[in-house]
Order: structure tokens, then C-alpha cells, then sequence
């Protein structure tokens, strides 16, 4: 059993200590309409090699091909190379062949959908250690929606825990409302939040926050797009971006209400640069 504790001790420090020092980027996108500019972007982030390739992840996504034909399509627009649609939810996630190809992509880009559909796919996979390869590597991963709560270690999956009624914001700020999964862990000390302004999920993350106040809270509007390297994350995109950090005073009322005295609040447009944790 110690071993075991240990070997688990072990991974964990190593995956911190790699997304840490990751020579990769990642584009998280808020969900909603991509402009043609936002994509060109992407396309710029990744700064492609003549026989460099792109690989989509649709595991999300009720409608996988459609939702590759749809980023195909843009992506085609800025660059001509090879777009590859691995759908793991129907395919072996042992295929080393296909492993192989995920790692060595430079750009995976991952659907919208379910976040939780995404990762019952790659958790504990060859898909996951996959990912994190090719970030560590130097290639870029994006994400849209569902594929932008992945990124985080401790993802939001979407489930409120005391609410029983599901609503885009929480009628109150109550303590252990939020119900977090693990998520691919590209960034160990930040938290996504997306669809945030459109949504008014200003509620959700501040419970985030609160769950978390060592971490950095991060909610990523519609047709927005942080660009992230080690700890700075670079605003892209036509709307704006919320950042949440470090709560002072923060207690639980014993009717289960979340308080703090203040917290590091800023809201950020293109071109703007944030502080995160990576």
C-alpha cells in the first residue's frame, strides 16, 4: 500500500512539475461563435512546420463529426495542412499507432460538448499521457467550452451540489455548491470557467474561488480566448475576461454562506496580459 501511495505521490509531482515547465501553448476558448480572426490566432499560436499536422478530439461532442467538419472548415481557411479527427470514444485508446500521432500533432484541438463525456474518455489513458506530451513538447492545445473546463486540474463539471434545480448562475453563494472533477490538469493552479459573461456565471466562480483561494479563477466569455504561456495568458478575441484571485477573510456562515472581505477582481479585453497559475 505505501508503494502504491507513493508511485501515485510520485506522478502527481511529476505532471505538476511538467505543466509547469511546459515549452507548449494552450488556446482556451469560451464557447460561442469563433471568428475567422480567432482562429487565425490559433493557427499563428502554433507556428506551424511545412510537415506539421493538426489532430481534433470530438469526445465531447454529441455530434463528433460535425463538430470536426465545422472547425475543419475554419481551420482550412488559414492553413493547408493535414486535419485528422481521432474519436476515442469509438476507437482503442491502446492503438499506438493513433497514440503515437497524438503526440507527435501540433495542435490537438478539443470540441465543446460534456466535459465529463470527454474525460470518461482519456482519464487514466494513453490518450491523457498523449496530451500531455505533446504540450510538454512544444505543440499547443486548444480547447472550446467543454474543451476549455478540461484544461483544468480541478475541473467544473457543471453539477451543482446543493441547488437542486439547475440554473446558469447559483441562487446564493453557498460553500460545496460546485462540484469539481479531475480534469486533464494543463494548468494544476487555475480554474476555467467559460460561456462566462453570456451565461452570468459570475456566481459559480466566486464559489470556485472559495473552494479553492489558493488557485487563480479564470471565466472566459463567448468568442474569447486566453492564449497562455508558463503564467501569463494573453486575452484574444470580441469579448472580455474575468480573472478572481486570492480572497481575504473568506469564512462559511453556519447557514452555509460563503464571505470574504475582498479578492483580486479584473475584467480584460484583447491584448490584455494576466497573471495565472500554471
Amino acid at each position: 500500500m505505501k508503494r502504491i501511495f507513493l508511485i501515485v505521490i510520485s506522478f502527481v509531482i511529476t505532471i505538476t512539475a511538467q505543466a509547469q515547465n511546459a515549452k507548449g501553448s494552450l488556446f482556451i476558448i469560451g464557447g460561442g461563435d469563433r471568428s475567422d480572426e480567432l482562429i487565425k490566432q490559433l493557427v499563428a499560436t502554433s507556428n506551424f512546420k511545412a510537415n506539421d499536422y493538426i489532430i481534433v478530439l470530438p469526445m465531447a461532442s454529441e455530434i463528433p463529426d460535425t463538430g470536426f467538419k465545422y472547425i475543419s472548415l475554419q481551420l482550412k481557411k488559414q492553413t493547408n495542412l493535414t486535419i485528422k479527427n481521432f474519436n476515442f470514444s469509438k476507437h482503442d485508446v491502446n492503438d499506438k499507432k493513433w497514440i503515437d500521432s497524438l503526440a507527435g500533432a501540433k495542435l490537438i484541438y478539443i470540441l465543446g460538448g460534456d466535459q465529463n463525456r470527454f474525460m470518461k474518455s482519456v482519464l487514466g489513458t494513453p490518450v491523457y499521457t498523449a496530451i500531455h506530451k505533446a504540450y510538454n513538447n512544444g505543440s499547443t492545445i486548444a480547447g472550446t467550452s467543454a474543451g476549455a473546463a478540461v484544461m483544468s486540474k480541478y475541473m467544473i463539471t457543471g453539477k451543482q451540489l446543493l441547488d437542486t434545480v439547475y440554473k446558469e448562475t447559483f441562487n446564493k453563494l453557498w460553500d460545496k455548491n460546485v462540484e469539481f472533477a479531475e480534469g486533464l490538469g494543463l494548468l494544476q493552479n487555475t480554474i476555467i470557467d467559460q460561456h462566462f459573461l453570456k451565461r452570468n456565471r459570475y456566481n459559480r466562480l466566486i464559489s470556485s474561488l472559495a473552494a479553492h483561494p489558493d488557485l487563480v479563477c479564470v471565466g472566459i466569455d463567448e468568442g474569447t480566448a486566453i492564449i497562455v504561456h508558463g503564467n501569463k495568458a494573453t486575452v484574444a478575441g470580441d469579448s472580455q475576461v474575468i480573472r478572481f484571485a486570492v480572497p481575504k477573510g473568506l469564512q462559511n456562515t453556519s447557514k452555509g454562506l460563503i464571505k470574504f472581505s475582498n479578492a483580486e477582481f479584473g475584467v480584460f479585453t484583447a491584448g490584455d496580459v494576466i497573471t495565472i497559475k500554471p
